[in-house]
């Protein structure tokens, strides 16, 4: 019997894990994908020979470095949940892919390393999620390593994020001697993630707690314990929805701590699909017609299908396969045959997926990142931004004759967002734009392993992008006719005026009062003109 939508959206919670590099943010993806039965044995980011990769670091650079440099979908249970899980790359050259991904979340679980505290990325990504109003669960990890004292972690996230802790775990012991978690309003302890319950204790001074630690460890542990209680906030539901609170777990992924609190705190805690403004409205999760926006697009993830991946955000509804489903941007149909739900490089027909669900469309092109699905209504989601790159290069190709095949893939490249493509309007060769370096490294990858197009890059004369628009199109149009040499158009055919310098590019601000040199553009802005 078909599960009602009421039921299974309540059931969901779609979440992203954020982290500055290196903070065990892969690790602890492979562990909750452990634990909710989606693997027999989690991988290690840097694994030998015998032993198996990681599952959502799936491309070839990504298991070289050790890094996520593309966003990963990944659909499990738990108990009565069912969870979709979003890992997100940390290195901030691909802040574009992680900020997508931010649309697609209710949720998210900060990752700290537990001696390095906050650190410049991860003040970035909860920035974002402050934008988004996205609740955050902030996961400790790492205390099996020396770590820093525990109240100072928890007053650095109240300083630096100006969020208020709320400990709903707490360390016994750290380092050498960390030995599993003690609940702070249970009463209870688990000394690993083997144990699939807590074990009930009297309070810090039963031998089930002190005896986990050597002698001269127990009278501090049983003073912090006594002293989180009365000094520590408690955790307060509405707070930690409305992102003012975060709840706060400690542990260590790659020794398998503190995990299973975790998975289990999103499960009692973590909101279920939230309803999503759109252009006209707020559609409301437990509607039974079908909405969802397309947040990230991935190309060549089986390469010998040459396949492309939209990964779709359900919004409201079911969205289920074979069924018609109205394309906004363009008012054509398109059929839903094959949706897939994903676990990394492994996937599964998805027959029915509901609001928070997230599923992979394959198509040939036809679906962009911030296109609207609906079951025939003409609203649009509020979009994914795109914003300015801070490198611009020229793509150097050794064989001229594959000039046509470079063409396609960087444009494939495009719509994929792991590049911007700017074709200059004077017939030079077209420049692409990136956040940083490493996405360079990507593209150069790709290109030679799933296209055979070796490829070098060289300076553009240019290092400053704005998108142009203009009250009065006559204007913008002047404009554009006296400065061909430095206007170019984008996958859209929106106009951008490349400046060599910020210098430059404030000159022309001051000159051209009417013209709006804009960092950030919205896709649904622009796919709705």
């Amino acid at each position: 019997m078909p599960e009602p939508i009421q039921e299974a959206v309540a059931r969901r919670r779609t979440f992203a894990i954020i982290a500055h590099p290196d903070a065990g943010k892969t690790t602890l993806t492979e562990k909750l994908l452990l634990f909710g039965g989606a693997i027999q044995l989690a991988g290690e980011v840097k694994a030998k020979k015998d032993k198996i990769q990681t599952r959502s670091d799936w491309m070839k650079i990504e298991r070289e470095r050790g890094i996520s440099v593309v966003t990963s979908v990944m659909t499990f249970e738990y108990g009565d949940n069912v969870f979709n899980l979003l890992d997100t790359p940390g290195h901030e050259d691909f802040a574009d892919d992680t900020y997508r991904t931010l649309s697609a979340v209710d949720s998210a679980v900060m990752v700290i390393d537990a001696a390095k505290g906050i650190e410049p990325r991860t003040l970035k990504l909860f920035e974002v999620c402050r934008l988004r109003d996205i609740p955050i669960v902030t996961f400790v990890n790492k205390m099996d390593r020396e770590a820093r004292n525990t109240f100072e972690i928890l007053d650095e996230i109240e300083q630096k994020l100006a969020l208020d802790t709320a400990p709903v775990t707490w360390p016994i012991g750290q380092g050498k001697t960390f030995s599993g978690t003690y609940h702070l309003s249970e009463n209870a302890v688990r000394r690993s993630d083997a144990e699939t319950e807590r074990a009930k204790v009297n309070g810090p001074e039963s031998d089930k707690v002190a005896g986990l630690l050597p002698e001269n460890e127990r009278d501090q542990l049983i003073e912090e314990l006594e002293l989180a209680r009365e000094a520590c906030r408690p955790f307060d539901l509405k707070a930690f929805r409305e992102g003012h609170l975060t709840p706060v777990y400690f542990g260590s992924a790659l020794r398998n701590f503190g995990v299973r609190d975790l998975i289990e705190g999103l499960g009692d805690y973590a909101p279920p699909p939230r309803d999503q403004e759109a252009d006209t409205r707020t559609v409301h999760a437990t509607e039974p017609k079908m909405t969802s926006f397309v947040f990230k697009i991935q190309a060549n993830m089986d390469p010998n299908h040459r396949d492309r991946i939209a990964f779709v955000r359900v919004c409201s509804g079911t969205l289920e396969r074979g069924m018609k489903a109205k394309l906004v941007r363009t008012g054509k149909p398109m059929s839903l045959s094959a949706p897939q739900f994903f676990f990394a490089r492994s996937r599964i027909t998805a027959d029915e997926a509901f609001a928070g669900d997230v599923v992979g469309i394959p198509n040939h092109g036809t679906l962009r990142i911030g296109d609207t699905l609906t079951e025939g209504e003409e609203i649009l989601f509020r979009g994914v931004p795109n914003f300015a790159p801070e490198i611009l290069r020229r793509v150097r190709l050794g064989d001229a004759m594959k000039a046509k095949k470079l063409k396609e893939a960087l444009h494939q490249m495009a719509e994929e967002g792991v590049v911007q493509l700017f074709s200059p309007e004077d017939g030079s060769p077209a420049i692409v734009g990136v956040v940083g370096a490493l996405q360079l490294d990507v593209l150069k990858e790709r290109l030679s392993v799933e296209y055979t197009l070796p490829v070098d890059f060289e300076m553009a004369r240019f290092s400053v992008c704005r998108w142009i628009s203009a009250n009065d199109p006559a204007e913008l149009q002047r404009f554009i006719e006296a400065h061909r040499g430095d206007i170019a158009r984008d996958l859209d055919e929106d106009p951008v005026f490349l400046a060599q310098h910020e210098f430059g590019l404030n000159y022309e601000a001051e000159r051209w009062k009417q013209i709006k040199f804009d960092a950030i553009k919205d896709y649904q802005v622009r796919e709705a003109a």
